[in-house]
């Protein structure tokens, strides 16, 4: 069955196609649902698709040489992931994860080239994405190596409320589960730090933390743990 053209129209990767070439795009495009904790794909496997998430959200794992698991980004609704080739690679530089029940469009990696081609705007715009990514990872290396873990901590849960919060009685709650251990992950710290830090913020009443939920009730706090201005 063909895909509806509704289902990508709206978003930013695919402004400035017309509706026959949004149809072309689908063409060549699957529905695919991903259980909860189930992995898309692995790092290092062959690219053998790359994605745009409709719903859900994911979460993109590195496993350093070591063997220890460091959360790189999440994913949201209508993002394009798992593009190896417009980095210039055959395999996955790392894994992604369904954090959530998910549904994705998958194309296969053959196409890349020439869906890039034929649609420069989509070209342009999964450009864009990827360059906006490296830059991220850039400041996450440059807080790793120069801030202290408070700062790192506050920097990940203010990022995720920014890409994901949904305003609630409490605050701005990050839209999908999270434990202390994913954000450990994602701070090059220990789980006993952040559970530690989070219960301190909460003792102050900056955020409210739950099993796998995190409402942040003070975004301002948290810009001035973050920016290294609070002195307490």
């Amino acid at each position: 069955m063909a895909l509806d053209r509704s289902l990508i129209a709206r978003l930013p990767l695919f402004k400035g196609l017309t509706a026959a070439e949004l149809d072309e795009m689908l063409r060549g495009a699957r529905s695919v649902r991903y259980p909860k904790q189930s992995a898309v794909f692995e790092q290092e496997a062959e690219a053998h698709s790359f994605f745009v998430l409709l719903d859900g959200h994911i979460r993109v794992v590195r496993t350093t040489p070591e063997g220890h698991q460091v959360i790189v980004r999440y994913i949201s609704e209508g993002e394009i992931f798992g593009v190896a080739a417009a980095l210039g690679r055959t395999t996955y530089p790392a894994s992604a994860i369904a954090a959530v029940d998910c549904v994705a469009l998958v194309w296969p990696n053959a196409l890349w080239s020439e869906l890039s081609l034929r649609f420069p705007s989509f070209g342009a715009n999964t450009y864009k994405t990827v360059g906006s990514r490296l830059q991220e990872t850039h400041t996450r290396v440059v807080e790793l190596s120069t801030e202290q873990v408070e700062q790192r901590v506050a920097h990940a849960l203010l990022r995720l409320v920014n890409q994901t919060g949904q305003k609630t009685d409490q605050g701005i709650e990050i839209d999908f589960p999270i434990s202390r251990q994913d954000i450990a992950e994602m701070t090059g710290t220990t789980l006993h730090t952040v559970s530690r830090l989070l219960s301190a913020w909460e003792e102050r009443g900056l955020i409210v933390s739950g099993r796998q939920k995190v409402t942040v009730k003070d975004p301002h706090a948290l810009v001035v743990l973050a920016e290294h201005r609070d002195r307490r």
